[in-house]
């Protein structure tokens, strides 16, 4: 038995869960939405604290605030220098009429932050990246900028940005220019009007309870671009995209005429039928043999509120984690963070979201940068801004003691969004460290999470960090569906409701990891268990066994590269310059721990060159400068020439001992099922990657904790050593919502 002092009294929570009011609700442990797809009486921050938040006696204490040893060069333009720069480019003759499509801070080059961190060098200027266009060419382009230093004073100049792109005069095609939009509306209604009674017969709807809407990607050739456009219904909130039926019409621009006398109308699809001419359709619909496919409603099914008998239990309030202190320490204004020997900065990009920049391990830098690229399915994310984050939910999106940065996303409208970023600590349901009953140590983590809406779909994008030196990067998608009418296409997917399609399709989300391992001369090695036949002086036979194969990437030549199978391939990064005091390599493994992918398609027709980064797990070239992105959200204008070629990153240079990128992919293949109804969940669409040490240390680091026990038996008796970690008692009074 042991002592009162002993194993149980570690580290106590106290939670007093009081009843759940009778009937207050089906479900009261779920967040409910209204019909308008809005949060019911959602008043942010304030209004799930006072809902679902523990009582005083467990308030987390916030953060201590701290300052970080270097300005932030990463972080995004300002409100002022975004509006001081938007009033100087306007205001400039040769941009007179332009329209802005977007700015952001144009990150200083490695070079010359590494000399300001590293060096005392002089603090890299401000410069900004603002993209424009002529809506009123005949030939639009999306011109890239570079527009600096600043603050805006008399100095400030522009010039056109090229050096970051391998479209060399930073200049393409701007798609959604190239037509009159305006007369856009008046097209599509002359080809939907003439069909009115057609569909309402078809589907029982009159003409506000469906809208057609273009399919997208768009197919673009070379001065072509081809449209699908669906029928969807009408639904609630974001569901109508579990709605379409079934009925789809193709159009054809000149890329370079804007004229709309120019645009065609070239066809009806349905029930796996094309009809070239709306006389061709309607002659068919009025056959005897015409096949009238049911229409796909609106309803109970498409809502994410409860359904069906309360499970067991279920209104008793839920297990909540609870600290009586955040652990970690925070630079609100230069978002800089330290936990546990960990150290980095935070940047933002409207058009990816967060990256994290200068990250270190005991003061070593492990990770110059490690951040998201791009993500695809079937179009490009980036395109849409996948900087649109998500105010956090507390005790949903993030444990309800999780501390939270606010942030101003300053995309086509400025938008303060409160608790936009999450820092947290977490128990793990499982130890770092045991052995029989003997040591064990706790498994605790940090997390940075964020979450963004993407249209009809939620990514989750958090980074973890390790007692033991460890990193990993997680993505998780939910969200509506955008399904597919169920005809004809069951190699495509299941059907998943009465007319249905849950249309297969690729999620691949590009990561960046440049590697400073000891220094900017960095290797990739490659360790390989290998199945071997040997003959040992100590066998009178030849024994099957395995052994290692190490071997390095040489060039960019032989860098992109699949994840190996039965994970017989270790892939580290290492600095062959500086061993270990046993002659081994230092570095850091990465490797999949959680299901990850990368593109099905071979060579997608529809998105061409704009995705070479997604053919393969993870890619290795040299750093650049001129190389900073994968992709770019212009690519989407021109998948044939992009302004970002990643083929192009790959020219045969060397990789021994040179600062190094590695590209990784993590995503998933989904396959929507019933499940996926009315809402895909977050726990099967879930990939993620770990970057770990491997010989980097002469031991396990996670032995700086005190957050661990050692039981020693001594003539039966046992003595708990608790190495001074202190006891967490506190009372939650949990009210009922």
């Amino acid at each position: 038995m042991l002592s009162s002092s002993g194993l149980w009294s570690l580290c106590i929570a106290v939670l007093l869960l009081s009843q759940a009011a009778h009937g207050a609700r089906s479900h009261p442990n779920r967040y409910r939405y209204s019909q308008n797809g809005g949060p019911e009486l959602y008043n942010g921050y304030n209004a799930i604290q006072e809902t679902i938040l523990p009582g005083a006696g467990c308030t987390t204490r916030p953060p201590p605030e701290i300052k970080a040893p270097k300005k932030n060069v990463w972080a995004d333009l300002t409100r002022i220098e975004k509006h001081q720069v938007g009033r100087w480019v306007k205001n400039r003759n040769e941009f007179k009429g332009y329209e802005i499509d977007y700015m952001q801070i144009l990150t200083p080059n490695k070079t010359d932050i590494l000399q300001y961190l590293d060096h005392d060098g002089e603090e890299p200027s401000r410069y900004a990246n603002v993209v424009v266009y002529d809506s009123k060419s005949e030939q639009p382009q999306k011109e890239h900028l570079r527009v600096g230093p600043l603050p805006v004073t008399n100095a400030t100049t522009w010039e056109p940005l090229s050096y970051p792109y391998t479209s060399k005069d930073g200049k393409i095609r701007c798609l959604a220019g190239a037509t009159k939009w305006h007369d856009y509306d008046k097209f599509i209604a002359n080809i939907t009007d003439p069909v009115k009674d057609v569909t309402k017969d078809l589907w029982n709807l009159t003409a506000d309870e469906w809208f057609p809407l273009s399919q997208d990607p768009l197919w673009q050739y070379d001065e072509k671009i081809t449209e699908w456009s669906q029928f969807w219904a009408w639904g609630t909130g974001t569901s109508s995209t579990l709605l379409p039926l079934g009925l789809y019409f193709k159009c054809s621009f000149d890329l370079y005429k804007s004229d709309p006398s120019s645009w065609k109308f070239e066809g009806w699809l349905y029930n796996n039928k094309f009809y070239s001419t709306t006389e061709e359709f309607r002659n068919a619909y009025s056959s005897p043999r015409f096949e009238k496919l049911p229409p796909n409603i609106d309803g109970p099914w498409t809502r994410t509120d409860q359904k069906g008998p309360v499970l067991p239990l279920d209104t008793e309030a839920p297990p909540m984690p609870v600290a009586k202190s955040a652990r970690f320490s925070v630079d609100h204004d230069r978002k800089y963070v330290q936990w546990m020997g960990f150290s980095f900065y935070m940047g933002f990009r409207e058009d990816v979201g967060m990256s994290l920049w200068d990250i270190r391990f005991k003061g070593e830098r492990i990770l110059y940068e490690l951040s998201m690229q791009e993500a695809l399915a079937h179009y490009l994310d980036s395109a849409y801004s996948m900087g649109n984050l998500d105010e956090l939910m507390p005790g949903f999106d993030c444990p309800t003691h999780a501390s939270y940065l606010n942030l101003t996303v300053l995309g086509p409208w400025e938008e303060k969004v409160k608790n936009a970023i999450c820092l947290f600590e977490y128990d793990a349901d499982y130890s770092i460290q045991r052995h029989a009953t003997e040591s064990n140590t706790k498994n605790i983590y940090f997390v940075v999470r964020t979450i963004t809406t993407v249209g009809n779909y939620d990514y989750s994008f958090s980074y973890e960090f390790y007692m033991d030196g460890s990193i990993q990067v997680v993505v998780r998608a939910a969200g509506y569906i955008e399904a597919a009418y169920y005809a004809h296409n069951s190699d495509y997917g299941y059907q998943i409701h009465d007319a249905l399609s849950g249309a297969m399709h690729d999620h691949v989300l590009n990561c960046k990891a440049d590697f400073d391992i000891l220094d900017t001369a960095n290797t990739m090695e490659l360790v390989t268990v290998t199945p071997a036949t040997e003959n040992y002086v100590w066998s009178d036979q030849p024994r099957h066994t395995m052994k290692l194969v190490r071997s390095q990437i040489e060039s960019e030549d032989d860098s992109r590269l699949h994840w190996s199978g039965n994970g017989a391939t270790q892939y580290r990064i290492i600095n062959t310059d500086k061993p270990n005091k046993y002659g081994e390599y230092r570095g850091y493994r990465i490797l999949p721990s959680q299901g990850t992918i990368h593109l099905s398609a071979s060579n997608s027709s529809n998105l061409a060159n704009a995705v070479n980064w997604a053919y393969h797990d993870l890619q290795v070239t040299k750093q650049k400068d001129t190389e900073p992105r994968s992709s770019n959200p212009s690519n989407y204008n021109n998948v044939y020439d992009p302004l970002v070629g990643f083929d192009h990153f790959f020219d045969g240079e060397s990789l021994q001992q040179e600062d190094l990128v590695v590209w990784f992919n993590l995503g998933m293949h989904h396959i929507p099922h019933t499940g996926d109804l009315p809402n895909t969940v977050f726990t099967t669409p879930h990939s993620a990657v770990q970057i770990t040490p491997s010989n980097f240390f002469d031991r396990d680091e996670s032995r700086d904790t005190v957050n661990m026990i050692k039981l020693d038996w001594k003539a039966g008796k046992g003595h708990v050593e608790t190495f001074g970690q202190a006891q967490q008692v506190c009372v939650a009074d949990v009210p009922h919502y």
